[in-house]
């Protein structure tokens, strides 16, 4: 009997998901690319999006937000649906959960002694489950080596549920068959990873050895904490993730996902420590936390699309970037980020574009709205003149094009007296630049008067409403004061 209710209860939990997915959710296969839904729009409207005037039309007449609504409501839909499907796993009253705990396997719960034998052995169980299954942490001290949870899993539904403190080995030999990676979830669908405790990566040791920290020592990675690697149908929530070793989260070749209620920090002193990595990876949203590190908050890099990311709270750091994009002559494309209500205290830039010479590809329809800028440094840049290595980069023709970027509503202080800075490539111009509703001022104690903008090789920008500090030709004669009050001083 019981065995039968188990495989009712499988049957039911995947007929029901599959329907749900089936009537609305986008998958790997059959998602929409956004640069054809572009496409489409451009047929519908008649119009070429290589020409900047008809795209200002599309922004006028509400054209552009209603193709960003379009892709917002494929992505509500898929993460709702997914939550939906989760919400069954929790009503044990109805369904037949297989629970595993780490602790029947042998984990000591004791911060000295070595409990990834006991993880591993109990996520083999958890992943084997035929139909809903949780794998348990509870409130603990646990250390761990690097271990990977691979799937793909024979459970509908897996959720690991972390209520203690998961800590890192900081022996380096530790790392010897894998050096980049500590906890990774490869290839696991329908996954939900919760439980309000703790990921520690106690990082303390690779920040000593890194050589952003020591220019003596030889430059070479560190793992990152978490990733999830060609994962599908994610949500990750109610966690702390602090002092990895390197990054964070990553989320890499993963297809939609939510990542909502996390507390991400580390020093601002610890070196590469990004809160959240986003590479090669559609359909995500990012909601809800407070990100606090040495490097960015978020990061967005190639192939990634349809990014929205909101209610973040972010500092120290150096903010939220797209990019670096086209590094070693490499092609890149990111496009179809929102980045909506986002609070930024202290950091090192605000909201930022960069990319090297030399690459090719794109970064393309782009929103930053909504956001607080309290005493920050390059409140909105675009850098496609990036350079991080200890020699000077050589001037390339080609570059990653940057275009159909718009700017709404960013308000507060700049900790540098340049609050908008434009450097675009001279072969490559951005193009599709909207600033609306800009009022950035100098924090206080600055002794330039006001705040500035440098704007270099841009195709057709378009200022709206109120913008302070203005790209415009009006703007020249406060640049060469500023650049005159440089060479004085």
């Amino acid at each position: 009997m019981r065995v039968q209710k188990q495989i009712f209860t499988t049957l039911i939990i995947v007929l029901l998901c599959f329907i749900l997915s089936c009537c609305s959710c986008t998958t790997h296969e059959d998602q929409v690319p956004l640069h054809n839904l572009v496409d489409d729009h451009e047929e519908a409207f008649g119009y070429d999006s290589q020409a900047y005037p008809s795209y200002l039309s599309m922004v006028e007449d509400g054209s552009f937000m209603g193709l960003r609504d379009q892709r917002d409501h494929r992505h509500h839909i898929s993460i709702s649906n997914l939550e939906s499907c989760f919400s069954m796993v929790d009503d044990t009253a109805i369904w037949d959960v297989k629970r595993v705990n780490v602790l029947d396997f042998g984990a000591k719960s004791h911060e000295t002694e070595d409990d990834t034998e006991a993880f591993e052995k109990a996520w083999k169980v958890a992943c084997a489950s035929k139909g809903a299954a949780v794998l348990e942490m509870p409130q603990n001290n646990y250390l761990l080596k690097p271990i990977r949870f691979s799937g793909p899993c024979k459970s509908v539904m897996l959720k690991v549920q972390i209520e203690g403190s998961i800590e890192a080995s900081d022996d380096e030999s530790d790392y010897g068959k894998d050096s980049r990676h500590w906890l990774q979830f490869d290839s696991v669908q329908n996954l939900v990873l919760e439980g309000g405790g703790t990921i520690n990566g106690n990082g303390h040791k690779w920040w000593q050895n890194s050589c952003k920290t020591n220019k003596t020592l030889p430059c070479k990675g560190a793992p990152t904490a978490v990733t999830f690697y060609n994962c599908k149908n994610l949500i990750v929530r109610n966690l702390k993730v602090q002092d990895a070793q390197q990054m964070h989260l990553s989320f890499q070749k993963c297809v939609n996902v939510q990542a909502y209620n996390l507390f991400v920090t580390a020093p601002e002193t610890s070196p590469n420590t990004d809160g959240i990595h986003v590479t090669n990876t559609q359909n995500i949203q990012i909601s809800n936390s407070v990100i606090g590190t040495g490097d960015d908050c978020i990061s967005i890099v190639s192939g990634s699309q349809n990014v929205k990311a909101t209610d973040i709270t972010c500092g120290p750091g150096h903010g939220i970037s797209i990019g670096s994009l086209g590094s070693r002559n490499s092609e890149a494309h990111v496009s179809g980020v929102t980045i909506n209500r986002a609070k930024l205290s202290g950091t090192k830039n605000g909201v930022r574009i960069k990319t090297w010479q030399g690459g090719s590809g794109s970064a393309s329809n782009i929103e930053f709205e909504n956001i607080e800028m309290n005493n920050v440094a390059n409140p909105i840049i675009i850098d496609q003149n990036y350079c991080d290595q200890h020699k000077p980069c050589k001037d390339q023709l080609s570059a990653v094009e940057v275009k159909n970027v718009v700017y709404k509503n960013i308000a507060g202080t700049s900790a540098s007296d340049v609050a908008i800075r434009f450097e675009c490539s001279k072969s490559f111009p951005c193009r599709g630049v909207v600033l609306q509703d800009i009022n950035l001022k100098l924090s206080e104690g600055n002794d330039v008067h006001e705040a500035i903008a440098i704007c270099n090789n841009i195709a057709n920008l378009t200022e709206m409403g109120l913008v302070s500090p203005r790209c415009s030709y009006n703007n020249a004669n406060i640049v060469l004061n500023y650049y005159a009050h440089l060479f004085t001083n």
